[in-house]
């Protein structure tokens, strides 16, 4: 059995059990873990007898100190650290780490996995805008003062101020630091205090909160955050805000015990690959070569209700002759065919958008395209192949994310030929 140290890490469909197996949870670990799941389920994992099976989402689950980092893996080959920077590169390449620093050469850390990459993204941005100087807002304020400023605000001046004439409770607006948007990344910073496991941090974390002004206390809510409305002068927060607000929507804090916090920064697999090919797509396509991602057409309308539409993952030259439509999926055929549903599924999208060709892509251990054609629907012979064909494009995995997406493009464009 290897020894929980305060870092677990699994792949994505493997199983963490408490009763056996090189890596185990603690039953208390399991405990949090199923509660967290509670009756209406998570996306991350699945219980089972002892233990808990993850799905298709990676990232990072942490309980307490504890993390369990949950990687992505294609294929049999590569090892933890390996499939790590794959995962991070794809996430750089579709925007989700991005920081204001020069580079990312520039972060300090070893990342052992995405949340301490996270973290420090956090910091690095926090310590570039405190150097820029915090920008201030106006808010309003109301209390009694010794000066006239603003409106008065009778009712509470004549309730609190009929003895103490020299005084006015007045109704004005402070230009100052303390607004929300500090607020949210104070809140922030205070959390990272409480769980991050890295002790590179711990010095630069502590220097922030004496130089970052101490704020009011914010209830964290999606809305708080879709209220916040940058303009000129607060639009390098914006970076600070998305990293606050993937952590704190993400928190899951145990207010009973209080020592067993989850937080759960996990992505779904499927998705992160369709944008990982569609941002490589457009990254090296000609000029000619229009792309567009998640079109959508009318499919079927009822006598009543809503009608369904259809959605593939990406159509090239969209409306035109050349017209290409792609679906990705995350899983390794392993040789085997695609299922029948994404067949189907295909074959509609070629009649729907006019295509030219479909395809469906995935990775796999090296480039590769392999194409079959669809039967007649419309023949009395059952054995005729029609002219519609659907193409399966396999694309290895490489760490060196630029060449990666170059072989994307490469295995692509073929099919524009």
């Amino acid at each position: 059995m290897k020894k929980v140290d305060g870092h677990i890490t699994v792949f994505e469909h493997e199983t963490l059990r408490s009763d056996r197996g090189e890596k185990r949870l603690s039953q208390k670990q399991l405990g949090v873990l199923q509660t967290f799941y509670g009756e209406d389920g998570v996306p991350y994992y699945s219980l089972v007898h002892h233990g808990v099976k993850f799905n298709e989402y990676v990232g990072v689950i942490q309980i307490g100190k504890t993390i369990i980092e949950v990687l992505p893996k294609a294929d049999k080959s590569g090892d933890e650290n390996t499939w790590r920077n794959v995962l991070i590169s794809m996430l750089r390449a579709v925007g989700v780490i991005d920081i204001h620093a020069p580079s990312s050469s520039d972060l300090q850390l070893r990342a052992n996995s995405v949340l301490d990459l996270y973290f420090e993204l956090f910091v690095k941005e926090l310590e570039y805008l405190l150097h820029r100087g915090l920008v201030k807002k106006y808010r309003k304020t109301e209390g009694n003062l010794s000066i006239l400023k603003g409106t008065i605000h009778f009712a509470k001046h004549i309730n609190q101020n009929i003895v103490h004439q020299e005084r006015f409770y007045v109704k004005h607006y402070t230009y100052d630091k303390q607004h929300d948007i500090h607020a949210i990344l104070y809140k922030t910073l205070k959390l990272l205090k409480n769980i991050h496991t890295h002790t590179e941090l711990n010095s630069r974390i502590g220097t922030l909160l004496l130089d970052f002004p101490e704020l009011y206390d914010v209830k964290v809510t999606k809305t708080l955050f879709e209220r916040i409305s940058l303009d000129r002068k607060t639009e390098p927060y914006r970076k600070a805000l998305e990293i606050s607000r993937l952590l704190l929507l993400n928190y899951h804090p145990d207010v009973r015990k209080g020592d067993d916090n989850v937080l759960a920064l996990m992505f779904d697999m499927n998705a992160l690959w369709e944008q990982f090919v569609y941002v490589s797509i457009r990254k090296f396509k000609d000029k000619e070569t229009t792309i567009a991602a998640q079109s959508i057409k009318n499919f079927w309308k009822p006598n009543t209700g809503h009608r369904s539409r259809i959605r593939p993952d990406i159509v090239l030259n969209k409306g035109t002759e050349k017209c290409v439509v792609l679906d990705t999926k995350w899983k390794n055929l392993n040789g085997h065919n695609p299922v029948h549903e994404d067949l189907r599924q295909m074959f509609v999208y070629m009649k729907y958008f006019g295509a030219k060709k479909v395809a469906l892509v995935y990775p796999g251990i090296d480039c590769s395209y392999r194409t079959g054609k669809y039967y007649e629907y419309d023949t009395y012979n059952p054995n005729e192949l029609s002219e519609n064909e659907c193409g399966v494009i396999s694309i290895g995995v490489d760490v060196n994310v630029k060449r990666w997406q170059m072989m994307i493009s490469d295995s692509i464009n073929k099919l524009l030929e």
